[in-house]
């Protein structure tokens, strides 16, 4: 079964059972920089499950992109990418494990409307139960009744059955996992597995489970979550509104197993790009076929090579592309040939990435930038590596005169044998990641550098100080940028010249006279065309999705401020305190930023 297969049959099976269908979100979060990119199918839809109302109903479908770069490492093996497609279907506070539990199975069994997967090589994993959820028994009890046998459903802890993965559902308290700093929608899951080797498994004990998923003769191909909780900042603060339901499959790995593959390479999904590659090992090419399809993608939804965020991923994975190549250099002719196979196989499902010509140019641009210095970098390295180590600094010296990231440096020192100073090196190496932030991690909320009260109400501020921005100098004042801490909010926004001192108090006059009017904070979630129409506010350049939320400040016939936002805010402008302006500044040619602050905080 193809993959173009594979996606038609995933929507219609949900559309005949009452899901809207949603298009793909950008991989660049719209409204939402919380992370830098879109890393799961729920991303988009989180404040849903939190409890707004969609507007296409309680029941949606969709195939939506996905960037995590988290397994960097493992990329090469059987069944890890960085880009992927995961299908998806949701219920928002409508059906929960019953439903979702049984159509799980009708899709991956059913010949005729679903995958014709056999029953038999199925294996589930249901959660263990601890002081947040107890034990999954309900589930165990529907997949029991589908005819799925008690030896082949196991109970596994958080660790394994939460989502977000890696968390400890833990009441008030820190996860387990210390680095967990999850907010939003969570809860336990049931997960199914099926068995790619030849002759077949059979029944396994809990141990042996465990061992065939990490050696991959039992790959993952669906999961189940039921979002029934909320997480803030790492900690379970109690149940959501809804019981939600949250099902995600991999696109490549259920490819993998209908078209009897024993890796993700070997699919129609990579075949003709990897044919069109340089012959290198195998690791090697399944490397640079990864990295140049998601570089493929993240150039098509606007990301551009850079030194910070996303633009650093987009350069990271370019380079560990051109290191992989057994020339460390790809041609002009073979850039254009890989990035044609991948217009070729995804420009009808994403006509956004069908702009062959750009996508060559920019990896032809950067591989220009990095492999006239590579050469010196290959030799500086060779000259460390002499003594059979290399210094933290000297590793961080060949990333930033070489261009050779630190884990680039790392995987050269491993294949030949060269330790890496490791004293220094967990410095260097969290400075690199606080650069790289990798699509996983956590950034900021809307621009916000935490949830706290005093954070949120500057957040409000920094609304009303774009209103009276447009106000004051014109509504050709547009946002560039902002950073909102517990101290101050900052403000970037295009205008040509320094403000004058009757301006800057006009607009804090104007801030405060709102905040004196204890004007109500509302959130409404509109379609992106219509919430354009009402002339909300939306940041140049970001990338939103069908659907957006927009917060109105002021009355409802006549908001003072109306803007795209992902939240969070005050409930009534009376409770931010006194607006004070503490600098105007430029930033750049057109750019001016301001930065304030609130004082006498009410308590």
């Amino acid at each position: 079964m193809k993959s173009g297969e594979i996606r038609r049959r995933f929507v219609e099976f949900f559309k005949q059972r009452g899901h809207a269908v949603l298009p793909s979100a950008s991989l660049v979060p719209a409204g939402d920089p919380s992370v830098l990119f879109t890393t799961a199918g729920m991303q988009p839809l989180a404040p849903y499950l939190l409890g707004a109302p969609h507007p296409l109903g309680r029941r949606l479908v969709n195939i939506q992109k996905c960037v995590r770069t988290q397994d960097i490492a493992e990329v090469g093996d059987a069944t890890h990418d960085t880009f992927f497609e995961m299908l998806g279907n949701w219920s928002l506070g409508d059906y929960f494990k019953e439903e979702a539990i049984k159509w799980s199975y009708e899709l991956l069994t059913s010949a005729i409307e679903g995958f014709g997967l056999e029953p038999v090589r199925l294996y589930v994993t249901v959660f263990a139960g601890d002081e947040v959820a107890p034990r999954d028994e309900e589930s165990v009890r529907l997949w029991q009744e589908l005819g799925i046998p008690a030896q082949r459903i196991y109970y596994l802890g958080a660790k394994d059955n939460w989502w977000p993965a890696f968390a400890k559902a833990t009441a008030g308290k820190p996860s387990r996992d210390t680095n967990w700093t999850w907010s939003g929608p969570t809860g336990p899951d049931t997960e199914m597995f099926y068995d790619v080797t030849p002759a077949g498994l059979g029944d396994l004990s809990h141990d042996e489970f465990v061992r065939a998923s990490d050696e991959q003769k039992l790959v993952e191909i669906w999961n189940d979550v039921f979002m029934a909780y909320e997480a803030r900042d790492g900690k379970i603060v109690g149940p959501l509104k809804n019981k939600n339901v949250d099902t995600g499959a991999g696109l490549e790995r259920l490819a993998m197993v209908l078209q009897k593959k024993d890796n993700i390479f070997a699919t129609d999904l990579f075949v003709d790009l990897l044919a069109v590659l340089p012959a290198a090992n195998l690791r090697s090419s399944r490397i640079m076929a990864d990295h140049l399809r998601t570089a493929a993608f993240l150039i098509a939804d606007g990301v551009r090579p850079s030194n910070t965020e996303r633009g650093y991923v987009l350069r990271r994975l370019l380079r560990r592309a051109i290191f992989h190549h057994p020339e460390r250099s790809f041609t002009v002719e073979q850039v254009a040939a890989a990035a044609g196979a991948i217009v070729n196989q995804y420009a009808e499902v994403y006509p956004e990435v069908n702009d062959a010509p750009l996508i060559k140019q920019i990896i032809v641009d950067e591989g220009q930038k990095f492999t006239h210095t590579l050469k010196q970098g290959l030799a500086e390295f060779n000259r460390l590596a002499v003594v059979g180590s290399i210094s933290a600094h000297d590793a961080f010296v060949l990333f930033t005169s070489y261009g050779f990231p630190l884990e680039l440096t790392m995987e050269l020192a491993s294949e030949r044998g060269v330790a890496i100073e490791q004293a220094g090196l967990t410095e260097e190496f969290a400075r690199h990641q606080a650069l790289s932030r990798v699509g996983a991690g956590p950034k900021f909320k809307g621009g916000l550098a935490d949830d706290s009260p005093a954070t949120v109400r500057l957040h409000t501020a920094h609304h009303l100080l774009l209103a009276a921005l447009q106000k004051v100098l014109g509504p050709e004042v547009k946002q560039r940028g902002s950073n909102i801490t517990a101290e101050r909010l900052r403000l970037d926004f295009t205008f040509a010249r320094k403000l004058t001192a009757e301006e800057l108090l006009t607009i804090e006059k104007m801030v405060n006279e709102h905040i004196a009017a204890d004007w109500p904070v509302t959130r409404r979630d509109l379609p992106r065309v219509e919430a354009e129409k009402l002339g909300a506010e939306h940041e140049f350049g970001a990338k939103y999705g069908e659907v957006v939320s927009v917060y109105f400040i002021g009355s409802d016939d006549a908001p003072v401020s109306k803007e795209f936002c992902g939240g969070p805010h005050a409930a009534r402008t009376g409770e931010l305190g006194h607006f004070k302006i503490l600098k105007e500044e430029a930033v750049a040619a057109g750019i001016r930023r301001i930065k304030a602050t609130l004082d006498n905080h009410p308590k």
